[in-house]
Parts: C-alpha cells; sequence; structure tokens
C-alpha cells in the first residue's frame, strides 16, 4: 500500500492507482458508514482531531469515520483553546501530541501548515484544510461524489464556480481531476476571484483540459456536474462590492430552467450561502448533500490506507 503510515498533505502525493483503490475500499465502508455493519478494525487506535479554524463537515466526519471503525477519538477546536493562545507554535504543539495519539488531522489557517507539521511528527498527519491552500480529502469524496452520480469520471465536463483564487477545495479538485481520461474544466469566477497560476501550471503540466468562460449560464450549459463553491465575503474589505460579486453567482432554478439544465449534476463543498439557492434542492441531481454523507467512507478508506488495515 503506497499511502502505508504516510502522511497526506497534498494530492499531488496521489495517483489513479491510488484514487482506484481509496475508492474500492470505501465502497467496503459504506455499510459501516451507515450503522447497516459494524467493525472494531481501529480499536485501540487513537485519532487527534487538531481543528485551528471552523469546520462541521469535515471534523465530524473525520471523527465519525475513525469511530465507525472502532477507534477513539481526542478533538481541539479553535485556536483560543490550544497552547497556541499562549504563543507555542504550531511544530511545538504536534510534537507534543505526537506523544499522544496514532494519527492525526490538522485543519490550520496558514498555507503550508499540514507540510510543517509533517515535517516534525513521527506519527501520520493528514490535512484537513491548509488555508486557501489545499484540502485533498474534500477532493477525495468529490471526485467518488462525481463517480457514484455520474457512473465513472472518466470523460466528464465539470464546471467549477465562484470563488477560485481562495477555494481550496477547488484547487485539489481540479489537480486531481488530471488523473482521468478525457475530463474538461470550465472555470468561471469574477475576474478578481480567478483560479491561481500555480494551479493553472500545474493543470497545464498535467494535459487536463480547461477553459475559462465568463458567464455562469454558460458555464451550466457546458457542464455535465457543476461544482458551486461560496464567494468567501468575509475575504473583501468593501461588503457592497462583495454582495455586488455574489449576485452573479448564483445558481438557482430560473436560470437552470432558463438555459434547459435542470438535468445537471450539482456538487458543493458546503456551507452554501446565497450562491446556491434552496428552490434546486429537490432537482435529481443537487447531490450536495449525498455528497457530504460520502465524507464518511471515503474518510475510513484513507485511515484503512494510512493505518494499514484490511476490511474482510
Amino acid at each position: 500500500m503506497p499511502l502505508l503510515n504516510t502522511h497526506l498533505v497534498s494530492v499531488a502525493q496521489l495517483r489513479r492507482t491510488d484514487l482506484d483503490r481509496i475508492f474500492a475500499v470505501a465502497d467496503r465502508c459504506l455499510p459501516i458508514a451507515r450503522g447497516e455493519e459494524t467493525s472494531d478494525l481501529l480499536r485501540g487506535r487513537l485519532l487527534a482531531n487538531l481543528f485551528f479554524e471552523p469546520s462541521t463537515r469535515t471534523r465530524l466526519s473525520f471523527g465519525a469515520a475513525f469511530m465507525r471503525l472502532g477507534g477513539a477519538v481526542e478533538t481541539t477546536v479553535g485556536m483560543q483553546f490550544s497552547s497556541m493562545a499562549k504563543g507555542e507554535t504550531l511544530e511545538d504543539t504536534i510534537r507534543v501530541i505526537d506523544g499522544y495519539a496514532d494519527i492525526m488531522v490538522l485543519r490550520h489557517p496558514d498555507e503550508g501548515s499540514a507540510a510543517r507539521a509533517a515535517a516534525v511528527s513521527q506519527h501520520p498527519i493528514i490535512n484537513g484544510g491548509d488555508g486557501p491552500g489545499e484540502h485533498p480529502t474534500q477532493a477525495l469524496l468529490d471526485l467518488y461524489a462525481i463517480a457514484k452520480e455520474r457512473g465513472s469520471v472518466d470523460g466528464v465536463k465539470v464546471a467549477l464556480i465562484g470563488d477560485l483564487k481562495h477555494g481550496r477545495t477547488v484547487h485539489s479538485l481540479s489537480r486531481l481531476l488530471a488523473c482521468f481520461e478525457g475530463v474538461e474544466l470550465i472555470l468561471t469566477s469574477p475576474p478578481s476571484l480567478a483560479m491561481p497560476d500555480k494551479v493553472l501550471a500545474d493543470l497545464d503540466a498535467a494535459g487536463l483540459r480547461y477553459r475559462l468562460v465568463p458567464t455562469l449560464a454558460d458555464a451550466l450549459a457546458a457542464a455535465d456536474v457543476a461544482y458551486v463553491t461560496r464567494i468567501q465575503a468575509e475575504r473583501f474589505d468593501d461588503p457592497v462590492a462583495a454582495a455586488r460579486l455574489i449576485s452573479g453567482f448564483v445558481v438557482n432554478l430560473e436560470l437552470l430552467e432558463s438555459i434547459g439544465r435542470t438535468d445537471i449534476t450539482i456538487l458543493h463543498p458546503l456551507p452554501r450561502y446565497n450562491d446556491l439557492s434552496t428552490d434546486v434542492d429537490h432537482l435529481p441531481g443537487a447531490a450536495y448533500f449525498r455528497q457530504s454523507h460520502l465524507g464518511v467512507p471515503v474518510r475510513m478508506a484513507i485511515f484503512c490506507e494510512i493505518l494499514g488495515k484490511e476490511l474482510a
């Protein structure tokens, strides 16, 4: 197993064979994740869930995944409740917790924080989101959701919509999509929130086809999958300017009906906020809650791979 006892910091570590294997294990984990079966595969193992930035889905799904496999979880939430509030460095915090736990998940507001933690930890570190950097496990569950909803990731046209500059989920997902055959990316965002050049350079190097589309309607019309992301108003100094940008990137029923695309698969990493209307929730392709639920079996599979455990 290539992931055995390794840190999972970046999607750059993963190849198509890794993805296929993770998804096969996730399939086996599905009934355990739903509570239809039980497992004590990780009995006696301890996960340190270190979340120094707000999170609901990622934090709880990692914890649920570990406990569904029989392990125990210790969680810290918020920088103010850690010794870093007293001036302790991230590295020292990790060195201490390294003596407590068998594996750690880290979410931190600073880009590169997961790599810093991995550099000093003897136990595996999983990147649960490092500022505007990457979110590798979210990308894995996004791919798994596409495969479940569309039957395959190969050959899919995916529109990435919204804040492509700060959105770590789209940075990781776009890079992983390059592992598949015949995929095309359709990028649409406000000009000030375009995909970073360093990500585009990675896509060019990988040979992934992508194109920039100026309007949301054109992007939706051309795609099989719409991956909608929230425009992060908190990053703007001018709330009026933020509201203006958000208003031009709202996926709603009126827009989908006007372009004849009520059949499109809609994904969203959540939370949504004025970027994805609730009036599309009833559509068969509105898959974002199903997508979110897949975080548990995918993260179960990641734990199995890293800790060298195999389900019967």
